[in-house]
């Protein structure tokens, strides 16, 4: 019987084993990746200041203080049920059942798949399994590739492929379909290229980002969109230009590339083959919260966070006594957020084991404020309105509680 088990061995389950096993708790965490550290592992870029954000080097860091306390860390164990006992919590894996008093899930985000005609061909993946062949295997995706999607996480990994040599023709919108159709939509791409615009390397978008967080600006910028793109890292990112086509017999070979209109439209006759030997696709991500339904736990839609997401409060506890939740289950966030909220969900278990540990509420106040000022200070960000997204998770929390 564990105090706590942790599913999840990202910046989010780690940083919260580290604040156990600082109080002693007999913690076990568990990851169905064969490396610790989530898509830490896949991380690499520059921040505004200057300093680059390294992945593999952040893990390392967390693992080297929970190695240091002893830390019992299980890799590729896939958890795939979780039962409610009389004592806690039940967590069936691949390698048998691992019972805890307590239950953090940090199970992170998947990928939203955008479908595409010749989707199917080899050498089309997501954008997600691009980070990961490049910075974690050191496998290259291709010679010559387009990114289908414009968003802050396929911009964020498009850069990271450039540093490791692969050449990247230029990102575009998907075509419009019942699946893509806020991702086609030339207007709302507007909204969340203004939120990454200051990483660009250009002072002249840089500036020009500060007037297009007005409405009307944005509009007039995406009817008068250069045919060419802008360029960002040397990489023209379109948005009035959409991938219809993903052509190939056995493999990829080519796309097929439009001119769209302002609201999304084809244009007839504005065909385009581009060569190519892979195509990225970039759907942006949801909380990969399944294991939480299993058991029960309360869900609310909320679209700011990026979909449905466990009913949690600001100590990152559900409404089921002894399950927490901490990381992008809890909302699309950075990993800095992720780490900050870990820790706090961390704090907050000891606290449910060792209610009268001195300085406890303390503690989980300043883990509280420190969740909030490194999410004040994020370079970038998945969704608008994400304190607003927190604040009606957090009411749904309340209201709960008292019905």
């Amino acid at each position: 019987m564990y105090d706590v088990v942790i599913i999840g061995a990202g910046p989010a389950g780690l940083s919260a084993a580290i604040a156990c096993r600082e109080s002693k708790l007999h913690v076990l965490v568990m990851d169905e990746f064969p490396k610790p550290g989530g898509r830490l592992l896949g991380q690499l870029h520059q921040e505004p200041t200057g300093e680059w954000w390294n992945g593999i080097e952040e893990t390392k860091i967390l693992m080297d203080k929970a190695t240091a306390l002893n830390t019992e860390i299980k890799c590729g164990i896939s958890a795939h049920h979780i039962e409610k006992t009389d004592h806690g919590y039940a967590v069936h894996t691949n390698e048998g059942v691992f019972e805890s008093e307590n239950l953090l899930i940090a199970t992170g985000a998947a990928e939203t798949a955008a479908p595409i005609p010749g989707w199917t061909l080899p050498g089309v993946m997501s954008i997600g399994a691009a980070q990961v062949m490049t910075n974690v295997h050191r496998v290259r995706v291709g010679n010559k590739g387009v990114v289908v999607g414009v968003n802050v996480l396929s911009a964020a990994i498009a850069r990271e492929l450039q540093i490791a040599g692969v050449e990247l023709h230029s990102m575009a919108l998907p075509a419009s379909n019942v699946v893509t159709k806020d991702h086609a939509n030339p207007r709302k791409v507007m909204e969340g290229l203004v939120r990454i615009a200051h990483l660009a390397p250009s002072a002249f978008l840089r500036f020009g980002s500060k007037f297009a967080k007005a409405e009307w600006v944005r509009n007039i910028a995406v009817s008068f969109y250069p045919k060419g793109g802008v360029k960002m890292w040397g990489m023209p990112i379109h948005i009035r230009k959409a991938i219809v086509q993903i052509n190939g017999t056995e493999k990829v070979e080519s796309v097929t590339m439009c001119d769209i209109t302002a609201d999304g439209e084809i244009v007839k006759g504005s065909e385009k083959i581009i060569e190519v030997d892979f195509v990225c696709i970039a759907g942006g991500l949801y909380p990969l919260a399944e294991l939480a339904s299993v058991i029960g736990c309360p869900f609310k839609y909320v679209e700011e966070l990026g979909g449905h997401v466990p009913v949690h409060n600001e100590q990152m506890e559900t409404p089921l006594e002894g399950l927490f939740v901490a990381g992008n289950i809890t909302g699309i966030e950075s990993a800095k957020v992720a780490r900050a909220q870990g820790e706090l969900a961390g704090l907050s278990i000891v606290k449910q084991k060792l209610r009268d540990q001195k300085d406890i509420n303390a503690k989980i106040q300043q883990a509280v404020e420190n969740v909030k000022a490194v999410r004040e200070a994020a370079s970038i960000q998945f969704h608008p309105g994400i304190d607003e997204g927190r604040a009606k998770i957090e009411q749904a929390f309340d209201e709960y509680k008292i019905s």
